[in-house]
């Protein structure tokens, strides 16, 4: 991507502009259209009283997780889906058994590498709508799925 085509689509990153899929005379890429939505819940999430730790984390030993953050005294693993659209559902719906896994094995790194303290954790989704010409529509799922029952019993504490 060109840094001219990466300046504009930071900079469109906005809670309150109509959203435009056309950068520079061609429509944006699933990947772009992304990390705008990973840019616009990390911006919503902060507005929402969240403290967000880090992006894009990707664990030494697998595992990843698209926004790590802290709700109050909740750590809270957040998959981020962006949609142009409601067409095939919930962009939550997206996420199946098989993410839900690699997002787990991430925050299991994550608290590997604090040592398992035994904090509250939470496994959220944010759903970022992208329709043409319209605001973005944000929204979370907060607690949208678990950790197996007897994995990490007695070293991390769910909420």
């Amino acid at each position: 991507m060109s840094p001219v085509r990466s300046l504009i689509l930071w900079w469109r990153c906005s809670l309150r502009a109509k959203v435009k899929l056309q950068v520079l005379g061609r429509r944006m890429t699933n990947a772009e259209i992304g990390g705008a939505g990973e840019k616009l819940a990390e911006k919503w999430l902060k507005r929402q009283g969240r403290k967000v730790l880090y992006r894009n984390f990707a664990g030494p030993k697998g595992g990843e997780v698209d926004i790590v953050c802290r709700h109050r005294d909740t750590l809270t693993f957040v998959e981020v889906k962006t949609r142009t659209s409601e067409k095939f559902g919930r962009p939550a719906n997206a996420v199946n058994l098989e993410k839900q896994k690699l997002i787990q094995r991430g925050a299991r790194e994550w608290m590997r590498m604090l040592n398992q303290p035994l904090i509250s954790f939470r496994f959220d989704i944010v759903e970022v709508i992208f329709a043409e010409g319209e605001r973005p529509v944000i929204g979370v799922v907060e607690n949208a799925f678990q950790l197996p029952q007897d994995h990490m019993q007695g070293r991390m504490k769910t909420v």
